[in-house]
C-alpha cells in the first residue's frame, strides 16, 4: 500500500508541476487522471518495489550530482575530440563497440548503469545482457573509462546496497582523442 501512496504522491506532484492551472475543475480532472493511472498500474501489478524503488530516494540525489559532473566533463571531452579531429596532426575519432562485463545482478542496477552510460556523451548502451552491456563509444578511451568501473561501483552501491564489486580501479590517464 505504501507503494500506491508513493505513486500517487509522485504522479500528483508531476501533474501539478506541469499543469500550471489550479482551478477546481482542472484539479478534479487531474485527480481523476492520477487515480486512473494508479488503477491501471495496480491492475497490471506493476506497483511494487522494483517499479518504485523507495529505498533509493535518499541516495539518488548524490548519484545524480556525480552523474551531472560526469555528463559535463564528457561533453567537454567530446567537443575537444570533434574540434581536435579538425586540426592537422591530431588523432581522428575512431568509434568502437565492445561488451563491457558487469557484476550487477538486479534489473534495476543494470537499467541504471545502461542509462547512465547513454546519458554520458560519447557513449551509448546498445544491448543489456545477463553479464555484460554492449557499449558503442566515440573513442577507445571512452570504453577504457567504463572498464575502470567507477560508474558501475557507484551504481552497485546505490542499487544493490552491498560492498563494491571487484574491479581493477587503478587510475589511468584522462580520456583523450
Amino acid at each position: 500500500m505504501r507503494y500506491t501512496f508513493s505513486l500517487f504522491a509522485v504522479l500528483a506532484f508531476i501533474w501539478l508541476a506541469n499543469s500550471g492551472l489550479y482551478s477546481p475543475l482542472i484539479l478534479f480532472f487531474g485527480l481523476l487522471s492520477v487515480l486512473f493511472v494508479i488503477l491501471i498500474a495496480r491492475r497490471m501489478k506493476v506497483v511494487d518495489g522494483e517499479s518504485l524503488p523507495l529505498h533509493l530516494w535518499s541516495s539518488l540525489p548524490g548519484y545524480y550530482l556525480w552523474l551531472l559532473r560526469k555528463i559535463i566533463t564528457s561533453n567537454l571531452e567530446v567537443v575537444g575530440c570533434i574540434w581536435g579531429s579538425l586540426l592537422p596532426g591530431r588523432k581522428p575519432i575512431t568509434p568502437v563497440s565492445k561488451y563491457i562485463p558487469t557484476v550487477l545482478r538486479t534489473d534495476l542496477g543494470k537499467v541504471l548503469y545502461a542509462n547512465s552510460i547513454t546519458l554520458t556523451p560519447g557513449t551509448v548502451s546498445i544491448d543489456v545482457g545477463k553479464d555484460s552491456i554492449l557499449v558503442h563509444a566515440l573513442t577507445q578511451d571512452g570504453l577504457q573509462e567504463l572498464e575502470r568501473g567507477e560508474m558501475e561501483q557507484r551504481i552497485h552501491k546505490l542499487a544493490e546496497g552491498d560492498a563494491s564489486p571487484d574491479h581493477d580501479t587503478a587510475t589511468q590517464p584522462e580520456a583523450q582523442c
